[in-house]
């Protein structure tokens, strides 16, 4: 890649990529804000272990808002103030909360790091070396925006009622936590450790068929190709591997990809394509990041796009007047007849 993730931050925000001085003022603002209040800290420290990490950040991310004294001056600068927050903040948040709940001792941020390596030395109480931070970089790229998906409309159908940025981005997080849409890579994961070998694939694809299942990650609502994401993602899936000596992942992934992708163009005559989730479950796993956090470090990324929508809403699309999202809604049912429509006094049902 030949743009770091903070140059895409900066992109998505600014509507424009910076100049290097640009790039550096911005890379040591978002890492001022890397620092959360410490009662969140002491909140994450209370909350039982086993509790969803979505669920963990949707709770805390609104309290981000208690740093910011500009969130009751709706302006554009404010914003994106506060949008660098989110960005810090909920890298810093997923990976405490990773530590508190293993017992381990919650790492302070290092200003002297990029966003990547940051975010994995507060995960690992390691500085990661320049290809893993290459790597998580990217993958951090990849994710950063996505046009109109659940989360990211969700996050502007919140800002469009003119609510701040921090209750649009935890409404947005709430919309990825579902499972039709956040996920989806925890899922791919899970189906190759089912899957255990190569030599099973083959059992395992006839299954799907016959039960008209869906192979995770194969297909997608928006290609009518391979992701461009998956790509990328592959290669450095691949790499990772060799470099943990943990190869089956990756090679699993490939052959399943080539096996699923042929019997369903045989025997279902219609072809289906790799997805971001696809290699990105790999990439992850042999990173060694825990696979309940994939979905975190989705909105890790996220945050940044959802950000550029709700600056888009409230004031790109504020002229001449700001657009409040009301969908009309047509009642086509038949239940409420007559007789149901008529109150019947509580003596009387």
């Amino acid at each position: 890649m030949s743009a770091t993730f903070e140059e895409v931050c900066f992109l998505l925000l600014y509507e424009r990529l910076p100049i290097k001085q640009e790039l550096e003022d911005f890379k040591l603002s978002l890492a001022q804000k890397r620092n959360i209040p410490e009662n969140i800290i002491s909140l994450l420290k209370i909350l039982p272990i086993d509790m969803n990490p979505m669920d963990v950040l949707q709770t805390t991310i609104p309290l981000l808002v208690q740093n910011d004294k500009t969130i009751e001056k709706p302006a554009i600068e404010h914003t994106l103030f506060s949008a660098e927050n989110l960005i810090a903040g909920i890298s810093t948040i997923t990976a405490a909360w990773d530590r508190i709940r293993n017992n381990k001792k919650v790492i302070p941020p290092d200003m002297e790091l990029g966003h990547a390596a940051n975010f994995l030395y507060m995960l690992n109480n390691e500085k990661p070396g320049d290809e893993l931070t290459q790597f998580f970089d990217t993958a951090l790229v990849l994710h950063a925006e996505h046009s109109f998906n659940a989360s990211t409309f969700t996050a502007r159908q919140v800002a469009s009622t003119k609510a701040h940025i921090y209750s649009a981005v935890s409404a947005a997080i709430g919309s990825l936590s579902g499972a039709l849409h956040g996920g989806a890579n925890v899922r791919v994961m899970k189906m190759l450790k089912e899957i255990g070998s190569v030599d099973k694939i083959d059992a395992y694809i006839d299954n799907i068929l016959s039960s008209k299942g869906l192979i995770m990650g194969l297909g997608h609502a928006v290609y009518q190709t391979d992701d461009p994401r998956a790509i990328i993602l592959a290669p450095m899936s691949k790499r990772m591997g060799q470099i943990t000596n943990q190869p089956q992942w990756y090679e699993l992934s490939r052959q399943l990809e080539k096996k699923g992708k042929a019997a369903f163009k045989s025997k279902k005559q219609r072809e289906i394509f790799c997805n971001v989730d696809f290699y990105s479950a790999s990439l992850f796993y042999t990173m060694g990041i825990a696979t309940d956090l994939f979905t975190p470090i989705f909105a890790v990324s996220r945050v940044s796009g959802w950000a550029a929508h709700v600056i888009e809403e409230q004031f790109a699309m504020a002229a001449p007047k700001p657009s409040l999202y009301r969908p009309g809604a047509e009642y086509i049912g038949d239940y409420c007849g007559p007789d149901e429509c008529t109150f019947i006094d509580i003596d009387d049902r």
